[in-house]
Formats: C-alpha cells, structure tokens, sequence
C-alpha cells in the first residue's frame, strides 16, 4: 500500500533534536490497484449471479479538450479493466445549455444506465451554466458526487446515503493507509472548491478531526500550515506550500496538477503538485507524489461509486 522505496526514520532515543529525514511516500497507484482488484472482483459475482449484469457508467463531454480527453481515456480503461460497461457521450462545443440538458436527462431516464459524470471544464462556446448541468444529474447516479443533493447529504453528515466526490474520497483512503488515525488531529485544507476543498472539509469534520479551512484570503497561512497534524492542499497554486511551514511529522495529500516549464523535458514542461515536494518531503511524516499520488484514486473512487450504484439498483430490483 505504501512505497517500498519510501523510508521512515524514527527518532533515536535520547537523541531530542532528531527526526526522520525524508517522508513516506503514500503511493495511490498501488493504493488503486487494490481498489481495482476488489472492484474486479465484486462485478465478477455480480455477472454470475445476475445473468452477466454489468454496472453501467456514461461519461458526458462538452468539446474537445486535449487534457479532458487524456482523463477520460484514463477513465475508460479503469472501467474496461474492472468490468464496467463505460460509454463516452460527446457533445460538440457549439451545444446549447438545452442540449446538454436533454442529453442528461436521457441518461438520467435509462434504468440500464447506473452512472453518470459530467466531463468539467466544460467546453462551450455558448453560456452554458456549470452548477445547472451537474445539478441536473440523477443524484442516484451522480457518481461525482457533485450535485447539490450529494453535497447537502456531506454536508449534514450523511455520508452512507450520499455519493463522496470521488478527489476527497481518494484522499481520505489514501490518509487511511498511513495509518494515522483522523480523530482528534488537527487538519487543514487549502481551497474551498466544491469539486475538492469543501467535501474534503465535511469529510474530514465527519471524521472527527478538528478541522481548519484556507483559501486565498486567509491570513499568515504558513502559521495555519504548522498546526496542520493533516494537510490537504487543493488550492491550484503550483508548489505554493513550503517544507519549512510544516509540523514535523504531518501527513501531507497534495491533490494539485500544474504545469511548470522544463527545459530538461522533451515536453518543456512538467507536472508538479500545490505543495513544494522537495523541502516538504523533508519534513512531513508521510506525503503524496505528484503525479501519482491523489490522481491515480480519483479515478479508483469513481469506479467503487459506479459499483456501489449498480449494487443499490440490484437490491432495489430484487425488492420489487
């Protein structure tokens, strides 16, 4: 579950001034993989008990985004590999907010269909209403978690009648295999999106920690870092958190994505997270890579709602 190439320094003994000297690293493509197998596993009994059954997931596009296109294709084959029947729905970039909608409702109508994720951003020369189209999703088969139903469920605490978004979901499962129990820590979570920094918040709530949020207008945020036992930075600044603002110690989930020139690339380019892994994998007891830390069970976590939807449609049919 977590790297083999990682390493934990304990403190010696007598030694006050010591710590470890470089993070354990929270690897999500393994944690994913095992997610996956016990995805595969469980739609396997599923199409022998119900006559090949097989849970259903529609992705719904709006353009042609070269970046969306890349996460869709990953989505794609996640669920060929476990199983799921997946269907890419694209719209061209000229639809109308009506055509969006009625492309929902379609999905929304067809029984056979137990999954439905909006592709965001969308791409859209027209005025289309983002909150609208994700609102509109069946809350029974919003498997983002994003529809306004899911978020007020979170919200309240309901967590077992509501879809998680799939990016906090990871998060907490990748927190989970650290090991480092969430009750009574101290956390904090730079960005308050609704995709990612503000279900993360109720999560964490929800979970018993003590719980801080941060966006662009807190004030001396490297003081709220230090009293961070957990951090989960989603604010989309490139390496905005520094190593020297961390306790000693904290778990650090990075779930940023951007782009940084380098010319030692082919690309020019390269990935690199919200937090400045570098100095940060100094002193944090454990951290996420960028990439391949929160990205890989965001897609893993979008797999188990779309199981978890099409296993709530077979116990509801069976009951009728």
């Amino acid at each position: 579950m977590l790297s083999s190439g990682a390493r934990w320094l304990s403190m010696a003994p007598g030694l006050q001034g010591s710590r470890h000297t470089m993070a354990t690293v929270i690897s999500g493509k393994k944690a994913s993989r095992l997610v996956s197998e016990r995805l595969k596993e469980e739609v396997g009994k599923m199409r022998s008990q119900f006559s090949g059954f097989r849970p259903r997931l529609v992705v719904l596009q709006v353009g042609d985004r070269d970046d969306s296109n890349l996460y869709i294709s990953t989505k794609l084959k996640a669920a060929a590999e476990i199983g799921i029947e997946a269907t890419h729905v694209r719209l061209p970039s000229t639809a109308t907010q009506d055509e969006v909608l009625q492309s929902i409702v379609s999905v929304n109508q067809n029984p056979s269909v137990h999954g439905l994720i909006v592709q965001l951003p969308l791409d859209s020369v027209r005025p289309v209403s983002t909150e609208l189209i994700t609102d509109s999703v069946c809350p029974e088969k919003d498997v983002d978690g994003l529809s306004c139903v899911n978020a007020g469920k979170l919200s309240r605490g309901n967590l077992s009648d509501c879809f998680i978004p799939c990016t906090p979901n990871g998060c907490m499962e990748l927190i989970r295999q650290t090991g480092v129990s969430v009750l009574g820590k101290h956390a904090v979570v730079i960005g308050r999106s609704r995709i990612v920094g503000a279900p993360m918040r109720d999560l964490l709530l929800w979970s018993h920690a003590t719980v801080t949020s941060c966006h662009s207008r807190t004030a001396d945020l490297p003081a709220q870092v230090g009293r961070a036992d957990i951090l989960v930075v989603g604010a989309g600044r490139a390496e905005m958190v520094r190593g020297e603002w961390l306790k000693d110690g904290a778990v650090v989930i990075d779930c940023g994505i951007n782009h940084v020139p380098d010319r030692t690339t082919a690309s020019g380019k390269r990935v690199v997270g919200d937090v400045h892994y570098a100095s940060a994998n100094q002193r944090a007891g454990f951290i996420t890579p960028v990439p391949g830390g929160v990205g890989p069970m965001t897609v893993a976590m979008l797999m188990q709602n779309t199981v978890h939807s099409a296993r709530r449609f077979l116990l509801s049919s069976s009951q009728k």
